[in-house]
């Protein structure tokens, strides 16, 4: 039987109401992989990875996770297999770290939203793996945006997604914080069989962690299999319109 991926994106346009950003998108990512969205500013990056969080409706084709159209999903199912994290996100001011990334166990709890101990280890193992355990009792409202970004990947996490949807998830965090945040999203994907899409701008990162990227210009999408393919000078060059010279 042949190998389906996790997600399938066909003839896919993205925008808002009708207004189209974004056209002929057409892609795949299996389970294991990170596909990177990368281009200029503006280009509709954020308007895909909302389209395909489900946060705007599509303009025009098909959004397949698991072989099911993800309109058929309902709330609580899509809660399940997808989650998302967003640059910077706010809210949840008079929580704490922990009792932000409990609110991500949510779908798995009874009618009563009653915690079981496979939630609490859920919500203990999310906070170990993204780093965050150690602001776990802190009010979101005292940690940093770097510290913010940690929770947020501590909340998807714990949901135990098939799909992580990741809008700039490094743009708060320092060398070092970037790099140890997209170890742990590497580790998460290659290790508990997931899958990840995510916009970033630091090329040299994506490079190193992606597996597929697409690469967005002119409402237009072009899918590279090999993050090899488009970082070279002439690609870049053409994609940013910078002078090779300066690459």
């Amino acid at each position: 039987m042949e190998k389906k991926p996790l997600l399938e994106i066909e003839d896919l346009s993205v925008g808002y109401g009708k207004r189209t950003v974004v056209s002929g998108l057409d892609f795949s990512v299996d389970k294991g992989e990170i596909l990177s969205v990368i281009g200029p500013n503006g280009t509709g990056k954020s308007t895909i990875l909302k389209t395909l969080s489900f946060e705007l409706k599509p303009v025009k084709g098909h959004i397949i996770l698991d072989g099911k159209d993800l309109a058929s999903y309902d709330r609580k199912e899509r809660a399940t297999r997808l989650a998302v994290v967003l640059t910077g996100g706010r809210g949840a001011e008079l929580m704490t770290c922990r009792e932000a990334v409990e609110t991500a166990r949510y779908p798995y709890t009874d009618a009563f939203n009653r915690f079981s101990e496979k939630d609490r280890k859920a919500v203990d193992e999310a906070l170990e793996l993204s780093g965050a355990a150690p602001h776990a009792d802190k009010m979101i409202r005292e940690v940093s945006d770097g510290e913010r970004q940690r929770v947020l990947l501590a909340c998807a996490i714990a949901q135990e997604p098939e799909l992580i949807i990741l809008d700039e998830p490094t743009s708060f965090l320092d060398i070092k914080g970037r790099y140890e945040f997209l170890k742990v999203l590497e580790d998460l994907c290659r290790g508990k069989n997931m899958a990840a899409v995510m916009s970033i701008h630091e090329l040299d990162l994506a490079k190193r962690i992606s597996d597929k990227v697409l690469c967005i210009k002119n409402g237009k999408g072009t899918l590279y299999e090999s993050p090899q393919d488009v970082f070279s000078k002439e690609s870049i060059s053409g994609l940013f319109d910078v002078d090779i010279s300066l690459l």
